[in-house]
């Protein structure tokens, strides 16, 4: 794994989507940004998942988590706990997210939720809130290669059954990811 110095927070939201969750991390991996969550994060994702999707167990999303955390050793977020005093949001059961945004000096958090992060909110904070959209494709502008690897690896692995890359295409767009996907039109027999 590369190791970048932009640490980004990633919202339960987004970790919540298999497919995001793995496009995301795979990002993390090429060293393009340091992904980051906490156990609190870990948690959310999985317990929502479990309520909605009957076929998975509770060992099946630790499991998944241990991953994750093997894959990105130092995601971790601690430590935080103490700043959610400090912050105030429209939801208040968001405000351990922009904690652990603040502990690891994170200049952003990805997040579906952009209603529960609001910029009049964030800004004492020096903390943005982005869409995975938004995100996905600043990282695309940000070095094309590193992120079409990261794409073209995704896409690869995805074999149960195989994907097509028109397939590919078609389920990031129902993950939200329209600008992303325009990114990537171009480059298709790349991925």
């Amino acid at each position: 794994m590369n190791h970048s110095p932009y640490p980004v927070v990633l919202d339960a939201c987004v970790l919540y989507p298999s497919l995001l969750r793995d496009l995301l991390i795979r990002l993390g991996l090429t060293g393009l940004y340091q992904p980051k969550w906490t156990a609190a994060i870990h948690d959310e994702w999985q317990r929502n998942l479990l309520i909605n999707r009957a076929d998975l167990t509770p060992a099946q999303l630790k499991r998944t988590e241990a991953l994750m955390n093997r894959a990105v050793p130092d995601a971790m977020v601690t430590g935080y706990e103490e700043l959610i005093e400090g912050i105030s949001l429209p939801d208040m059961n968001d405000c351990h997210v922009v904690a652990a945004a603040v502990r690891c000096n994170a200049e952003v958090i990805v997040t579906a939720n952009l209603k529960d992060f609001p910029l009049v909110c964030m800004s004492d904070f020096d903390v943005e809130a982005l869409h995975p959209d938004e995100f996905i494709s600043d990282l695309f502008d940000l070095n094309h290669a590193l992120a079409l690897s990261a794409v073209r690896e995704q896409r690869a692995n995805l074999k149960k059954p195989p994907v097509t890359v028109e397939e590919y295409l078609e389920s990031l767009l129902r993950q939200g990811l329209p600008m992303t996907v325009k990114s990537l039109e171009k480059y298709r027999t790349m991925i």
